[in-house]
């Protein structure tokens, strides 16, 4: 399992170095907006590589990352904590309580 997170955090640094040397080649003026859904899992993920051994809930992932604390959002995050989780990226140690599996 260690291998396999290793191997997707790899992953995802390559995408990053990607993405940045794309951003240079374009010319200016038709970079697009990011992704909004992407740069939220970005964020989500971050937050659990910084606190690998802290348990959250969707609500305080919101209060900490400073996003809307409405239903309706937190909703939102459930449901990617939730695609994280089938992934394997995260544990659930307790009832809408998410780590990150290590």
């Amino acid at each position: 399992m260690t291998g396999t997170l290793a191997e997707t955090e790899a992953r995802l640094a390559d995408l990053a170095t990607t993405r940045k040397v794309i951003a240079e080649l374009t010319p200016a003026g038709s970079d697009p907006e990011p992704d909004q859904a992407n740069t939220t899992y970005q964020a989500i993920v971050n937050a659990f590589n910084h606190n690998p051994d802290q348990e959250f809930r969707a609500r305080e992932l919101h209060e900490l990352l400073g996003m809307p604390i409405d239903e309706a959002s937190v909703n939102v995050t459930r449901a990617r904590l939730g695609r994280l989780l089938r992934q394997g990226f995260l544990t659930q140690p307790g009832r809408g309580r998410y780590q990150k599996r290590t």
